[in-house]
């Protein structure tokens, strides 16, 4: 497996790499699996997983490159670590919301949500960003006190809010 990109982020999945990747192909354009590694019979007694199981996933999602790995149920994701989604309209909040929580995914405070697999990922619209580094102090907290009462941001909300 080849990769171009300096730094990957390497997701760490129990047994679920595989299923993970095509979940998050299916919802970005211009997304693709990239490579799927499998373990070789070296070193079962260590990692337990059987010759042939999918070790590691490479993927692209809009262009970013990402590993996605079977490494057990050693580690589970937090918070800690979110994948940011940058939306130019509430068209865009709306497909990543619903596609992300579905299945067994989940929404959170603030844009906040975890797809079926504990992943926590932040659905953002590009007007908060600018919001919340304008020189103007007032309307970035209107646009926090407007925020910190949503789960999926409502962009017209939003900008009732800050007027």
């Amino acid at each position: 497996m080849q990769l171009s990109q300096k730094i990957n982020p390497c997701l760490w999945f129990d047994h679920q790499a595989e299923p993970a990747a095509q979940f998050y192909v299916s919802i970005f354009k211009n997304s693709r699996i990239l490579d799927v590694s499998r373990y070789p019979g070296a070193g079962e007694e260590l990692h337990r997983r059987p010759k042939g199981s999918v070790m590691v996933v490479a993927f692209e999602l809009d262009g970013v490159r990402f590993v996605g790995l079977n490494g057990g149920p050693a580690f589970k994701f937090t918070e800690a670590i979110s994948l940011q989604i940058n939306c130019d309209n509430q068209e865009e909040v709306d497909y990543y919301w619903s596609k992300l929580t579905a299945d067994g995914g989940s929404p959170g405070p603030c844009g906040w949500l975890k797809d079926k697999f504990g992943l926590s990922w932040q659905v953002v619209p590009t007007l908060m960003t600018e919001l919340f580094s304008s020189a103007d102090t007032e309307r970035a907290n209107k646009a926090m006190s407007a925020m910190l009462k949503m789960q999926k941001i409502d962009i017209a909300a939003i900008e009732r809010a800050v007027g």
